[in-house]
């Protein structure tokens, strides 16, 4: 592959842990050179989803590294709730009662399904959120080409060409692709699942630690010489 690349795991709302990764990054690639990835996954279950997305827009050791800012599945659960509030009790099961209150949203009560107090939590987002913020998520890719890695949120189906997949595969899949070991036309790099560490191998790259409760936020160098990582 030509030229670096960082590609940066799950943040989930740990703007503590991107800080300190973006130094980590910094310190490594003092020239600035390298491309920055982001594997999605900004928001939900941490506790500053907007600090988070604040940093990504205005911090310059990201901008000027031309970042790609990829779609993950909660970043898509939230756009859906936007659009929807009966998506709000399921956000709400794994972590957006988190990026409600970061962005001074107050969810309804305990596990609650009452449609009024959704909408109401919806139209309150829907206010609170800044119109950058806002265009931040809707302007998210599902994914990058570089070389011989495949930049994607969650994987693909392994039986079906890398462009070939639908919006759901690149943000959801997990066993069909990670128990599968025939070869690929490329590299995934992927995060989506948590794993005590981060792994590389023939197939992928998988760079998510769980930072949101394991306080290991990482990023995988991809360069000539091949992958390295580089953790909080």
């Amino acid at each position: 592959m030509p030229g670096t690349v960082y590609a940066v795991g799950d943040i989930h709302g740990r703007r503590d842990l991107l800080l300190e990764l973006l130094a980590m990054i910094d310190s490594d690639d003092p020239a600035g050179t390298a491309d920055l990835i982001f594997l999605g996954d900004y928001i939900d279950r941490g506790p500053e989803s907007a600090g988070v997305v604040e940093v990504l827009l205005s911090d310059p050791r990201v901008s000027r590294r031309r970042p790609v800012f990829l779609k993950g599945n909660h970043e898509a659960t939230l756009l859906a709730f936007l659009e929807d509030a009966r998506h709000g009790a399921a956000w709400q099961r794994f972590g957006g009662t988190e990026t409600l209150l970061s962005y001074g949203v107050r969810p309804p009560r305990g596990a609650s399904d009452d449609p009024a107090a959704w909408e109401h939590s919806r139209r309150q987002l829907g206010s609170m959120l800044p119109p950058s913020h806002l265009e931040f998520f809707r302007d998210l890719v599902l994914f990058e080409e570089r070389g011989g890695y495949f930049f994607v949120h969650a994987g693909i189906d392994p039986a079906r060409p890398v462009l070939a997949q639908s919006e759901a595969e690149y943000l959801w899949i997990r066993d069909a692709f990670l128990q599968d070991d025939r070869k690929l036309s490329h590299v995934i790099v992927h995060g989506h699942t948590p794993e005590p560490s981060p792994v590389t191998d023939r197939r992928r790259v998988g760079t998510d630690t769980g930072a949101y409760a394991s306080g290991v936020l990482t990023a995988a160098r991809i360069d000539s010489a091949g992958v390295r990582f580089i953790s909080t």
